[in-house]
């Protein structure tokens, strides 16, 4: 017997610039509510209402709220991209990219709001709740914004000889975590010497064991 179904058709979104047209309205008008109200500011109601687009056609490109509400924090955060090779010890590249890290979660309170609203986990209605991917792909972008930066200079050559293996994932929760602890809680403002200090206190514990000239030269 001959299958007589028709083949699949591509999704209205990649064949209909009306779609696309609405959907970054529904975010445009997201990110404004979101940069002048906050979280809460980011409702159905607001959104549609502000964007000029009905709710149904909301539904059709965003499952929930929180579905929505997860791609306008994704489509705001900046790209990521790995830096540059740069000179020096790695003393003063993992100083310089923390201290870069520290500036920008100060500066841009975005990032602050992003990482607390993961942080809750899944909100809202039981369906948001029982949908695991809801901020699947938020959390894997501010993952991999953190993650990059410092893979590209824990795994060089210069790292592995000073350090030896090391867990990446676990250097960044070392590294990172107090400075997102600060400024969550406003018990203080990171500088740059506190960066030196996390540093420092980093590479006391990674740092290998150097090996004696003599012991060298009986090998």
């Amino acid at each position: 017997m001959s299958d007589s179904r028709q083949p699949s058709l591509p999704d209205d979104d990649d064949i209909d610039p009306r779609r696309t047209r609405s959907r970054n309205r529904l975010l445009d008008a997201a990110a404004t509510l979101l940069s002048t109200g906050g979280v809460e500011a980011v409702t159905v109601d607001a959104v549609t209402k502000a964007s000029k687009v009905a709710r149904t056609t909301l539904y059709r490109h965003f499952q929930s709220s929180s579905h929505l509400l997860a791609a306008t924090f994704e489509r705001l955060l900046p790209q990521v991209t790995t830096p540059a090779p740069t000179s020096g010890s790695l003393r003063d590249q993992l100083i310089d990219l923390l201290s870069r890290q520290a500036a920008l979660l100060n500066d841009a309170p975005l990032h602050i709001t992003t990482l607390a609203w993961l942080s809750l986990g899944p909100t809202g209605t039981k369906d948001d709740t029982d949908d695991p991917h809801t901020s699947g792909a938020l959390r894997a972008r501010v993952v991999d914004q953190y993650r990059q930066p410092f893979d590209a200079i824990l795994t060089n050559a210069k790292a592995r000889a000073e350090l030896g293996s090391i867990d990446c994932e676990l250097a960044i929760c070392q590294l990172v975590g107090p400075l997102v602890f600060a400024r969550m809680t406003g018990l203080r403002t990171i500088t740059r010497d506190d960066c030196t200090t996390l540093i420092d206190d980093f590479l006391a514990v990674h740092r290998q064991p150097a090996v004696p000239s003599d012991v060298v030269g009986a090998v």
